[in-house]
């Protein structure tokens, strides 16, 4: 199988904390992908949006559930895809970093692999551009 990588760079006129808490809570993500999110599983950390809490993207049986695996405040969040999916060995990660004049910066990776042999290069096409479309929103949304 065949393994993709999406990396996307962006800075934002936005302090990095309100960036952060965007994309940090499950049902705001979902405002900035345009697709329904609810998180389904509260973590055991102070954040109920923290290490191992889970979110459901998309409506009924058709979704995927994302379980967050790394989270560190204002600096990190990472997750993977722990329900059924047409890709595995799925790693997201959202690094947040100041930027000179109050700004900030953003590096938002993702790897997989393809399950299905020459899939994962729509597969990886879709997602970067939805998350591109949505990261346009963050100035409003933040």
């Amino acid at each position: 199988m065949a393994m993709y990588r999406i990396e996307i760079e962006e800075t934002f006129d936005v302090p990095r904390n309100r960036v952060f808490a965007l994309f940090a809570d499950h049902h705001r993500f979902g405002k900035l992908l345009g697709a329904p999110v609810k998180r389904i599983k509260d973590s055991d950390q102070a954040d109920p949006n923290g290490i191992g809490s889970v979110r459901k993207i998309g409506i009924g049986p058709i979704g995927l559930e994302e379980t967050v695996t790394g989270f560190e405040p204002d600096s990190l969040i990472e997750y993977t895809i722990t329900s059924m999916s047409p890709i595995r060995n799925h790693l997201g990660c959202i690094r947040f970093a100041d930027a000179p004049g109050g700004k900030t910066r953003i590096n938002y990776t993702i790897s997989f692999e393809d399950i299905v042999p020459f899939t994962g290069k729509a597969v990886s096409a879709a997602l970067e551009q939805g998350i591109r479309r949505g990261i346009r929103k963050v100035p409003q949304l933040a």
